[in-house]
């Protein structure tokens, strides 16, 4: 199913705890996980407001939650679907490395390079003092960025790809922040999952 003998890199960042994990689902069953949810997902676009604007968000989202908890962010508020197999199939293979049990995933689809997340940390207050947080990316390579909050001169690239596993937690929301930028290249589609433990 996935090599827990695999590779990881730990981000060396300072007021970070961040660890990534190239290979951590087989290309085969990631492939198999990205048709899945790409066809049978209850993909969603809501408007987001930016300085009074509303416009809609650059990229579709759905979410899910075995505590039938909503999640809110950027002026959204999204009610979650039940687990389905393969995501608690994921979520279990998830938890085993991270060592924690998550309530909630929310699900980004990037359809083309022009799908994007701006600077963010998942700092809601729902998500915690110091959320772990445990991204999966399937699909097509994108990079992840992160700058710090204070320090400009600190900053990070990092290439996710395909069934890979990117685990944030300590104290990384206080003081980094991370965004997927749009990009101009003709590239594939991109399905990330992220868990979190919503109280």
């Amino acid at each position: 199913m996935h090599n827990l003998f695999n590779d990881v890199r730990i981000l060396k960042l300072p007021d970070s705890e961040i660890s990534y994990h190239p290979s951590f689902i087989s290309p085969t069953k990631a492939d198999d996980y990205f048709q899945n949810l790409r066809d049978t997902t209850p993909w969603q676009q809501d408007d987001i407001t930016v300085f009074g604007k509303s416009y809609p968000q650059p990229r579709l989202t759905a979410l899910y939650a075995n505590n039938n908890k909503p999640y809110s962010y950027s002026s959204i508020s999204m009610q979650p679907s039940v687990f389905t197999k393969e995501l608690l199939e994921i979520k279990n293979m998830v938890e085993s490395v991270a060592r924690v049990e998550f309530t909630t995933c929310l699900i980004n689809r990037y359809r083309t390079g022009r799908d994007s997340n701006g600077w963010h940390a998942d700092n809601e207050k729902e998500l915690g003092k110091n959320p772990v947080i445990a991204s999966i990316s399937l699909g097509t390579e994108r990079f992840f960025n992160l700058k710090h909050s204070t320090n400009p001169a600190l900053k990070h690239k990092l290439l996710l790809e395909h069934g890979s596993l990117l685990i944030m937690r300590g104290e990384t929301q206080h003081f980094w922040k991370h965004q997927i930028a749009k990009t101009a290249k003709v590239i594939g589609e991109r399905i990330n999952l992220t868990f979190r433990i919503i109280k």
